[in-house]
């Protein structure tokens, strides 16, 4: 647990030196739901719609900021080390840590922008939506560490990252657009227990191939 921590805080201090993730993310959230708010206007849109534009600015900044995560390690010549001082499950583990926090962070910034500039974005049923927000944290940042360490290996790194990322992310971000559409409706969350079961699944599943597979990856 130390070495994941010490692993966490290294790319947090560096992250709060350099900017180079939070920079992205910030500025693509600022110019996406600016962007949305002008093109609404005083439009009245469906809860679904709402939803769906939620999920889809909170994909492309994970799209712009998380996918650093190894390639940053790579750019320093900082990989060998990392390697030699932890084992790959830590590296993985820290490394999910810190992309864990950012996505937390980033994502609580957009709700409270849609809350506060969209007055039809309006959850009746916190439940479900909390639920969903925890749980897609979670996915979107496994996902995006492993994808990230797979990309860090590669060539043509700017590219292949949303390439790779659109299909594995696309059943975790329809699912969550499903369960924070019914949440704005005022739906009891019974209604949308297969999409909360289908996102614990998606989660634990990729958590783990993740950690199963890293080694090779990181070996490579």
């Amino acid at each position: 647990m130390k070495k994941i921590f010490y692993i966490f805080y290294k790319d947090f201090s560096s992250e709060l030196r350099m900017r180079f993730a939070l920079n992205a993310l910030i500025m693509f959230v600022v110019v996406a739901v600016s962007t949305i708010l002008f093109s609404l206007g005083s439009e009245s849109v469906a809860p679904n719609v709402y939803a769906g534009m939620f999920w889809v600015v909170v994909f492309f900044s994970a799209m712009s900021g998380l996918s650093r995560v190894f390639v940053s390690e790579e750019e320093r010549g900082t990989t060998l080390i990392l390697s030699l001082i932890a084992n790959p499950v830590t590296v993985f583990l820290g490394k999910f840590l810190f992309n864990l926090v950012l996505i937390f962070f980033i994502n609580s910034v957009i709700a409270l922008l849609y809350m506060f500039l969209f007055q039809e974005f309006l959850i009746q049923n916190w439940n479900s939506f909390l639920l969903a927000y925890v749980l897609g944290n979670f996915g979107i940042s496994a996902s995006s560490t492993i994808i990230a360490a797979i990309i860090s290996k590669a060539n043509v790194k700017g590219t292949l990252y949303p390439v790779l990322a659109f299909p594995v992310l696309l059943p975790l971000i329809l699912m969550l657009i499903e369960i924070t559409k019914s949440a704005m409706e005022g739906n009891p969350i019974s209604d949308v227990e297969a999409e909360l079961l289908v996102l614990i699944s998606y989660d634990v599943v990729m958590i783990t191939a993740s950690i199963l597979v890293f080694d090779i990856i990181w070996r490579d």
